[in-house]
């Protein structure tokens, strides 16, 4: 009595510690959610678009492939930017620069020639000082300008400038001014000058020649500005509801000007950084309103995946990705998003989880990725019908062909759905724009790469795919082959067990394959030692010179060493499930009853003889558990009538029901009924059941 109070204090310390850990564990998967989450948000509303712009991808002389376009605003038509060029062209050539006339220059230059030579000019008489002084004085008077604005200028012999001298501006001709090296030559135009031309070269008289006019370039700048400004940018306006271009129309030059019009100012009008700001929150509220929705359902109506990180991890990172993918592909418009395989995401989702929320998934993702179209109706309706259509003929991935029709099998759906929206919006089958076909046949081809994109999400998500377990079902794989060859009866035994709990899965709904390769693997720790267990021996009986305990833990220590081999040969998770599972927390009977009987007085310690488990906590691992109890059991038979083998499968599992094996389970009463039947029927057919035949008295 005196331990009695010890342990309800201890009891209620282990509670206390259960109760702190698990509401740890809660907080910290709420924690993971939301970050999961705010996450996935953050990184959709960064890739999407900020600037409202609406992408289209024109060409001249293709048909419209967008739907019918009305202008949302008013908005003026532009001018092209070859006629606005031509217009700027046209007026640049009519355009005269203005040039400061610098009367100082001249009085400088006379000054210092007549300085320099003021005792004559060596070999002529001091009357050429004068002369030459007069000649420079109607060169500067003329004007003289920059030897390099001389020569563009001079091209067009018909330009004028305009010559700035204190308030008058007046209009010259380029030909009727020189530059420094046409000043020069000008200068020994003069008769008496030309005479003497030998002698004057040696005076270096271009020394005297300079630039007296100076160009104004804040002065011309400000014409040309207002030059410009005179050039009508616009030829017309748009009235906002007008209709511009019909879906399938021929793209003219007219409807181009219209269209490209339109982007410009749609973009002028959002370059305001309020405006940007509002789209922003806009994308944040719509984002953030989708993503919640579908964590909503996940909560509401598959709360086992919100406890599985690594499943919501691959649904959330899937969406994330393809979303980000689509805000690319929409700043590239000469790439379609139609080319991306959307259809992968409920592939994935359906492969790994399920059906209903492979859909919800796809809806999400869509719901999303339209919102960045210029056109979202179309998009949402193709898609969806690509993603039912994936989910419908891929229900269970099995083999590599699978892929290859469902991929045809989606292309196809899709291509019908655009061309029912081409019939209802043409006249004729000549104003279909067919590329975007050509980009759905693409789509189609890209689902192909959905097969090998499996071992990747398989590797990084540590997820198990069919394709995976029928590799691993496979009797030729190097782990089953070691033990049809080293344990003969054991691996008989697993096949056995194998094809009964596949059946039972069949009748119940649950995962066939995962529970036939769980049932090939659930005895490999035999393999250690397969002696002593009695379906691998042949007259000896090692366990004849052991203990019962040191029997019992023989037999036991097959689940761990099951546990060593999986990790050797890298089986997946799923797999070693079943193994620690199979036997749960149950205990080697035989040898516990046995040692019991012969140590009546002695208290038995019942963890020697108790296997590690944990218990079944699946309905495959459920199945697998009555499986082998019943297999196993039903190789000790006396006699194989259908009464002793009814009575014996009903006496098995409903042991195991009552002494709690399946209360960590979602297994229901109405699976386990369902699962008797199928090993009754089974048995039968495997032992040939006969009735008996009456003795004749």
């Amino acid at each position: 009595m005196r331990h009695f109070p010890f342990f309800s204090v201890s009891l209620r310390l282990e509670m206390n510690t259960n109760f702190n850990f698990k509401e740890e564990q809660t907080w910290r998967n709420l924690v993971m959610r939301a970050v999961l989450i705010i996450a996935s948000i953050g990184l959709i509303v960064w890739a999407m678009p900020h600037d409202n712009r609406s992408y289209y991808h024109i060409e001249k002389g293709k048909p419209w492939k967008y739907a019918d376009f009305t202008a949302p605003f008013d908005f003026p038509v532009y001018k092209s930017d070859e006629a606005i060029k031509a217009e700027k062209d046209s007026l640049m050539n009519g355009f005269e620069p203005y040039y400061q006339y610098h009367q100082d220059k001249e009085a400088q230059m006379v000054k210092k020639f007549q300085k320099d030579y003021a005792e004559g000019i060596p070999g002529l008489g001091k009357e050429f000082v004068q002369i030459i002084s007069n000649r420079l004085h109607s060169l500067y008077q003329q004007g003289i300008m920059s030897s390099v604005e001389y020569s563009e200028l001079r091209a067009d012999t018909a330009r004028m400038i305009r010559v700035v001298s204190g308030k008058q501006a007046n209009s010259v001709s380029i030909m009727e001014v020189y530059s420094a090296k046409t000043a020069y030559e000008q200068l020994f135009q003069d008769e008496v000058l030309a005479l003497q031309r030998p002698i004057l070269q040696k005076c270096n008289l271009n020394d005297y020649i300079t630039p007296n006019l100076i160009y104004d370039k804040e002065r011309s700048e400000t014409s040309v500005t207002d030059l410009m400004s005179s050039i009508a940018l616009a030829t017309g306006v748009v009235q906002k509801g007008q209709k511009i271009v019909g879906r399938g129309e021929i793209v003219t030059d007219r409807i181009y000007r219209t269209m490209d019009s339109f982007i410009k100012e749609n973009e002028r009008l959002h370059q305001d950084d309020t405006q940007n700001q509002f789209a922003l929150l806009g994308q944040i509220l719509y984002v953030s309103i989708i993503i919640l929705g579908f964590t909503f359902y996940l909560s509401l109506y598959r709360k086992d995946y919100m406890v599985k990180s690594r499943k919501i991890m691959m649904v959330y990172a899937l969406i994330t990705i393809f979303s980000i993918l689509t805000a690319l592909f929409m700043r590239n418009t000469f790439i379609h998003v139609y080319i991306l395989p959307y259809a992968m995401v409920p592939i994935f989702v359906r492969v790994f989880m399920d059906s209903r929320t492979a859909f919800m998934a796809h809806i999400t993702m869509v719901f999303i990725c339209a919102v960045m179209l210029t056109h979202p109706f179309e998009f949402v309706v193709v898609e969806t019908v690509g993603g039912l259509m994936a989910i419908t003929s891929l229900r269970e991935l099995s083999t590599r062909s699978q892929i290859f029709k469902s991929a045809i099998l989606i292309a196809l759906a899709m291509i019908a759905v655009n061309l029912s929206f081409d019939w209802m919006r043409t006249d004729s089958l000549s104003q279909i724009d067919y590329s975007t076909y050509n980009y759905l046949i693409v789509n189609g081809i890209a689902l192909l790469f959905a097969y090998p994109l499996l071992y990747l999400i398989e590797k990084t998500f540590g997820f198990t795919s069919d394709i995976t377990l029928i590799e691993l079902s496979n009797t030729n794989n190097p782990l089953l082959r070691q033990m049809s060859e080293i344990a003969p009866g054991t691996f008989n035994h697993s096949i056995q067990v194998a094809n009964l709990a596949g059946e039972i899965a069949n009748k119940i709904g649950a995962e066939a394959q995962l529970v036939r390769t769980g049932a090939l693997y659930h005895d490999i720790g035999k393999l250690a030692n397969p002696i002593y267990f009695t379906e691998n021996q042949s007259g000896i009986n090692p366990h004849e010179m052991l203990t019962e305990i040191e029997s019992a833990q023989m037999i036991i220590s097959h689940v761990t060493e099951g546990q060593k081999m999986a990790d050797k040969y890298n089986l997946p998770k799923e797999i070693r499930d079943f193994i620690s599972t199979h036997h749960g927390q149950g205990k080697a009977k035989f040898f516990y009853i046995k040692y019991h009987n012969e140590h009546p007085d002695e208290p038995v310690d019942d963890l020697l003889f108790t296997y590690p488990g944990p218990n079944p906590f699946t309905r495959e691992q459920a199945i697998l558990m009555m499986a082998d109890t019943v297999e196993a059991a039903s190789r000790s038979m006396n006699e194989y009538t259908e009464q002793a083998i009814r009575d014996l499968v009903n006496r098995l599992i409903d042991t195991q029901v009552s002494e709690g094996y399946f209360k960590e389970c979602p297994i229901t009463f109405r699976d386990i009924q369902y699962a008797k039947t199928v090993l009754i029927e089974k048995l039968k057919t495997i032992y040939h059941t006969r009735i008996s035949y009456p003795s004749e008295k």
